[in-house]
């Protein structure tokens, strides 16, 4: 009998650890042959502590475990969920990035390849550089992290740069609001970033990578050093890749918690020791990024996914989506939803089928009110938009953005005002000070905002004119995207700002 209990940060902050203690004491108070396995999260987060266990015909689900069911699970009589992988919201899900989080030991490398761990690498060993740059590109994969530019010709800019040396960055330093799908990926199945980013540097001709990981995810660091340990030992990493006399080695870096490094030039310039300010582009990192070498930078995510791109081929990866949206997205539900948690689905699915079918509709049992994707410089969307399929260019199309798809959802109690604010100030609080756009109008919009908020109806044209000189002056994504939550909450919820809604009548 094995019983798997996660070891995932959000599971251990709801009583994991102590449940799997509870079970590991059962287990030995009668003598078993029972084997406690510490697994990431499978995504289901209302349900954690989840444990399950499997006597030989699949994985038994117990959700919501407390110490005192431990003597029920163990004997097969407390009530149970089914199997794991039946249960709807799992079920639903097409898991390509994801496969193996929550299903294997994070730290074990020859279970990593049991479950077709290092099969993309050792296919990319047998290829050239153009070929593995093609692979990408065809495969249609974009950056998981933010516009969504296609990473096989951010790779295609770095392989064809000549230079000493290059360096593949994992932008894991992940701060929107609604966001832990790095997180869980880093915690739950770490040797897929790692091979993800021995693949990025065999196709560009980088021999050094980094892992720019946030402060605030203490469990990941653990679990990321120690995995780079041991895929250094195994020959993952070093001089020589699996002997192939192809080099690549890596170190995990954290950083000090600014929101603006999530910024890839911010990021660089923290990671070489400096300030986390934006740099003026060009030159683009692709040609001149850390420390002035080319440099490729990419999401956690999208370095995940590398792996099974190369082992299952990029046809079958695009094969996956709609129109330029290829592949799968690991979405992030959160906020006030009643089934929170990672749903990784082809682009496609209906924003509405998101919220309210697989999430559930709002925990509190009110009517949704408003949904923001892509962190705190999202979009509000309205439940009028709720056909909007999932995929880049349609959010566009609505004045939105995908990010790092985090679906935080909001009911019908919220106050788009106040949400409106909030961004305005959260960009003030959080600007690096580079450009006057945001150092000076997020200051401006928040105390404009408060002028609305007191009636004065002068003061809406006075925001919008704001928010347009922030969208175009700003240099990085922060000043620049912060009119997306205020100028959507002011358009799609007029009955929030009260000046604007005695215009209209």
């Amino acid at each position: 009998m094995k019983i798997y209990v996660s070891m995932d940060s959000a599971a251990k902050a709801v009583g994991a650890d102590q449940v799997a203690e509870a079970l590991a004491a059962e287990v030995a108070a009668h003598g078993l042959d029972a084997q406690i396995v510490r697994t990431g999260s499978r995504g289901m987060i209302w349900l954690e502590p989840l444990v399950e266990v499997d006597r030989g015909a699949g994985r038994v689900a117990y959700g919501n475990a407390a110490p005192a069911d431990a003597a029920g699970i163990v004997a097969g009589t407390a009530p149970d969920l089914g199997l794991t992988e039946e249960i709807p919201f799992f079920a639903a899900q097409t898991r390509l990035t994801f496969a193996r989080c929550g299903v294997t030991d994070p730290l074990s490398l020859s279970d990593y390849e049991a479950h077709g761990g290092l099969a993309g690498l050792r296919r990319a060993l047998g290829m050239d550089r153009a070929a593995m740059v093609d692979e990408v590109k065809t495969s249609g994969l974009r950056g998981r992290g933010g516009a969504g530019f296609p990473t096989g010709i951010k790779w295609e800019t770095v392989s064809n740069a000549k230079a000493d040396q290059k360096y593949i960055v994992c932008n894991a330093d992940e701060g929107d609001s609604g966001t832990f799908a790095d997180r869980m990926i880093m915690e739950g199945d770490p040797f897929c970033l790692i091979e993800g980013m021995v693949i990025a540097g065999l196709a560009t001709g980088a021999t050094k990578g980094f892992v720019y990981l946030r402060s605030e995810y203490p469990d990941a660091i653990v679990v990321m050093q120690r995995a780079v340990e041991l895929a250094r030992d195994a020959g993952v990493l070093g001089a020589s890749v699996l002997g192939s006399g192809h080099a690549f080695d890596m170190e995990i870096r954290v950083g000090a918690g600014a929101y603006v490094c999530g910024e890839e030039t911010s990021l660089l310039n923290s990671l070489e020791g400096k300030r986390g300010i934006v740099r003026a582009k060009p030159p683009l990192p692709a040609l001149e990024g850390f420390l002035g070498k080319p440099t490729v930078v990419n999401n956690v995510l999208s370095l995940a996914t590398i792996p099974v791109i190369f082992e299952k081929g990029a046809a079958h990866y695009s094969g996956f989506g709609l129109g330029r949206s290829r592949g799968t997205m690991p979405i992030q539900l959160a906020g006030n939803i009643r089934h929170g948690g990672l749903f990784e689905t082809a682009f496609g699915m209906p924003l509405g089928e998101l919220v309210n079918g697989i999430g559930g509709g709002t925990a509190s049992g009110r009517a949704v009110k408003a949904v923001q994707v892509g962190g705190p410089l999202g979009a509000y969307l309205p439940v009028s938009k709720f056909d909007t399929a999932f995929g880049y260019e349609e959010f566009d199309r609505e004045g939105a953005l995908i990010g790092h798809a985090g679906v935080v959802v909001f009911d019908e109690s919220a106050d788009m005002l106040k949400m409106a604010r909030f961004a305005m100030e959260f960009c003030a609080v959080e600007s690096c000070g580079k450009c006057t756009p945001c150092r000076i109008g997020a200051v401006r919009g928040v105390e404009t905002i408060d002028r609305i908020a007191a009636g004065d109806a002068g003061a809406v044209e006075v925001l919008e004119d704001l928010c347009e000189v922030m969208k175009d002056g700003s240099l990085c994504a922060l000043g620049g995207f912060t009119p997306f939550p205020v100028m959507s909450a002011l358009r799609e919820f007029p009955e929030d700002f009260p000046v604007v809604r005695e215009a209209a009548e």
